[in-house]
């Protein structure tokens, strides 16, 4: 069975166009609302979604925990795949990222949007951001991988089982780097197509955000 989960916070006017992509390519798709202030939670209802609900606003971390553990534990998944409400996504690429856990190869694969065809449409400050990342990422974890944040996921019910996201917010993609080599859990790249608007971009990652995120990822490799 393969599961669709998608953490969404105030996603209304995008949530239906990602859910209805999904589905082509899922059994199911589960929506986690994180505490949304606008009809989010209900869209994702009336598009088929399984809706789950957040109620404090956690982060997409512990909104992905959520569901990785509503598709194991309720659903008996056997695949799970973190997909974006936005509509940066596309269900076509499901396919290719399922395909090394479904062979047998792979325990999680990881989406790379620096694999492949081009990136488009993504700022030359964005892209470095995310590069930048990617290059503190692989210093902390050890795990050399070319795109850090990308939220484009796959995980066998093993893998999914064993990783347990305890950063609720944006550092929670590297500590699941760190929780694969951890777990010696098998990883492969797949090259993902992600598309952006100057809406969705607004809502991603800033020099502000990508500064507090490698805070929270210091203070877990410090605290623990």
């Amino acid at each position: 069975m393969i599961v669709v989960t998608i953490p969404a916070y105030n996603e209304s006017s995008r949530i239906a166009r990602a859910i209805a992509d999904a589905k082509l390519y899922a059994d199911a798709v589960v929506v986690i609302d994180d505490c949304s202030t606008d009809d989010t939670r209900s869209i994702a209802k009336e598009s088929g979604a399984i809706v789950l609900h957040h109620v404090i606003n956690r982060g997409q971390g512990a909104a992905l925990q959520t569901g990785m553990e509503y598709a194991v534990q309720i659903l008996n998944a056997d695949v799970i795949v973190h997909f974006d409400a936005d509509g940066q996504m596309r269900g076509s690429d499901i396919p290719a990222m399922i395909q090394p856990i479904v062979d047998g190869k792979a325990d999680v694969v990881l989406g790379s949007r620096f694999l492949g065809a081009p990136v488009r449409n993504m700022p030359f400050i964005r892209k470095n951001l995310v590069r930048l990342g990617t290059l503190f990422t692989i210093a902390l974890s050890g795990i050399r991988v070319t795109d850090t944040h990308n939220g484009f996921r796959a995980f066998s019910r093993h893998a999914a089982s064993t990783i347990h996201i305890s950063l609720d917010r944006m550092a929670h993609a590297s500590e699941i780097l760190d929780l694969i080599k951890t777990h010696r859990l098998r990883h492969v790249e797949c090259p993902v197509t992600i598309t952006y608007s100057a809406e969705t971009l607004y809502k991603g990652q800033s020099t502000v955000k990508a500064l507090l995120t490698a805070k929270d990822i210091l203070k877990k490799k410090v605290v623990g």
